[in-house]
């Protein structure tokens, strides 16, 4: 079984917002949410720290997230940045618990990474996962201090924008460029070195970004445009100027990602056809771009506010994600293509960019 990095997981959302214990084995999270109402993908959760173990996810990024929505902004949110920050400090605290019960490790720099990658092939069914801290969306950044405050507490990249108009950056489902704060927040996320994640901004900040960032860029969650016609994926000339900047490109496994004219709420996996395989017409499409196999990554986003009512049919749980294994092996690629996209091309880039 090969060994697998997601670049996207939204744990600490999970425990904290969905109220799910991640140890707990995933039919014991299910039944636990039996009768519940409040979210669409309640019973339905995939990823759980025994899961990620079957599957052999021993490192992930895993997200800060916390929205800033100003009054006349009708996404959810928390109607201050001061909350919004306070929000992700709540999520640091869960991150920090896991660590002393020894379900997570983690990864600050080059060396912490090579060691615990060693620690896991020894010892898979006894070391913590691995984790390296992102933010997913800036909004909780309330002056440029925080982001100095957070790379001590091992935060390593940063998504400007997440959806809706932002502090920083537009995102998903709207228009507009990073202005003043944008490039406030771009120098001092280039002082620090820090990744910067390209995911969920919109066209014009996307482009605004690229020209005023030259620190690593990296794509965490994103499929391609050619296959699914919204701004969420990347058009060609995009993943091209990605591709320039020797980013990788995270395959994200949310139904309306994968598929076109994905109706949330309605749509049905299985009716539509949605398999694991078909996230393989945009692996391929970006591996064609590229000429080669080492450009594309896992970002699964699996449990990012869907469940299984939202991903592919033949998916029951996170560990599943292997099965893409044989899937690639009969489309005619590689072991060490399929090594690539399963972790090979996300650690070349945290080894290189990771701070010694």
């Amino acid at each position: 079984m090969k060994f697998l990095f997601d670049a996207h997981l939204d744990l600490s959302m999970n425990a904290l917002e969905w109220n799910r214990d991640l140890r707990m084995e995933l039919p014991q999270i299910r039944a636990l949410e039996k009768g519940m109402t409040d979210l669409p993908d309640r019973e339905r959760g995939v990823v759980s720290f025994p899961a990620m173990r079957k599957g052999n996810i021993g490192l992930c990024m895993a997200t800060l997230i916390a929205r800033y929505v100003k009054p006349e902004n009708t996404l959810p949110g928390w109607n201050s940045p001061e909350q919004a920050w306070a929000q992700t400090q709540g999520q640091l605290a869960w991150y920090r618990a896991m660590e002393m019960d020894a379900q997570l490790c983690q990864i600050r720099t080059k060396t912490g990474l090579e060691k615990h990658l060693l620690h896991w092939e020894q010892h898979p069914q006894d070391s913590p996962i691995g984790y390296v801290l992102t933010l997913e969306g800036a909004d909780s950044i309330v002056r440029m201090e925080h982001v100095h405050q957070m790379y001590q507490e091992g935060l390593r990249a940063i998504g400007p924008a997440h959806y809706g108009p932002g502090t920083y950056a537009f995102g998903t489902d709207s228009t507009g460029g990073i202005g003043v704060k944008g490039k406030a927040l771009l120098k001092e996320i280039a002082e620090l070195h820090l990744i910067l994640d390209a995911t969920h901004l919109c066209d014009q900040s996307f482009w605004e970004t690229l020209a005023v960032y030259k620190g690593p860029v990296w794509a965490s969650h994103s499929n391609a445009r050619k296959w699914v016609p919204n701004e969420r994926q990347f058009d060609d000339e995009q993943l091209k100027a990605l591709l320039e900047r020797e980013a990788v490109i995270g395959m994200a496994f949310d139904a309306w990602m994968m598929l076109p004219n994905w109706k949330r709420g309605q749509s049905n996996p299985k009716e539509r056809g949605l398999t694991l395989e078909t996230i393989v017409q945009h692996i391929d499409h970006i591996c064609q771009l590229a000429g080669n196999s080492e450009h594309v990554m896992i970002g699964s986003d699996l449990d990012g506010g869907f469940g299984k009512e939202q991903c592919p049919y033949d998916l029951e749980t996170i560990a599943d994600l292997q099965k893409l294994d044989q899937i690639l092996l009969q489309r005619g690629y590689t072991s060490l293509d399929i090594q690539n996209i399963f972790s090979r091309n996300g650690l070349r880039f945290l080894r290189k960019n990771l701070p010694d």
